[in-house]
């Protein structure tokens, strides 16, 4: 009775060796992001509000969004974001609803990464009659070109932002995490 009690220990210890090993082949190595962004680097290059009809201040909104970074930009694996694209729709009312989207992120090589997000709104009317607000959402990194072509990550976003195309302005403040899927 003994040996079958060694031999199950022995086998409970090997199978925890075995299965801890494997752990350590599976981790990817994780790097974590971070980074804000003056409001003067970005600028809204459409915005198409539809009225839905429905209910007073009911929309569907539609949006390019371009940010340049000639200084202090971010780094993704050492190599510089000199510009992204954002591309989404906002469904709200009265200012306040949800949006969802897609960025592409270009590096100084010229490589291209790609994400999507999504998110809430709450925003006010200003004295101009553009909205200004914040978004709060979540995002996804989906791959991107060459070798960023098995990128993934999630981050985080809080967004200040004004729709007025002459002086308005759109903050991000990011955080999260990106690795490469095996």
């Amino acid at each position: 009775m003994s040996t079958i009690r060694t031999k199950g220990f022995l086998m409970a210890v090997l199978g925890t060796a075995v299965l801890c090993a494997a752990a350590g082949v599976w981790a990817q190595q994780k790097y974590q992001y971070s980074y804000s962004a003056a409001p003067t680097t970005s600028r809204y290059v459409q915005r198409h509000a539809i009225p839905v009809g429905d209910l007073d201040g009911h929309e569907i909104v539609v949006y390019e969004l371009e940010r340049i970074y000639a200084t202090d930009q971010p780094v993704i694996m050492g190599l510089k974001v000199v510009e992204t694209r954002g591309y989404g729709l906002t469904d709200q009312t009265n200012g306040v609803g949800t949006t969802e989207g897609y960025n592409i992120w270009i590096l100084e090589d010229g490589s291209k990464l790609f994400s999507d997000f999504h998110g809430s709104v709450y925003g006010e009317l200003s004295e101009t009659g553009f909205r200004r607000g914040t978004y709060h959402g979540t995002a996804r990194f989906l791959g991107g070109t060459g070798k960023f072509a098995t990128l993934r990550g999630t981050l985080t976003d809080v967004v200040e932002y004004y729709t007025d195309p002459k002086v308005g302005y759109n903050r991000p403040v990011t955080r999260g995490e990106y690795w490469f899927a095996k």
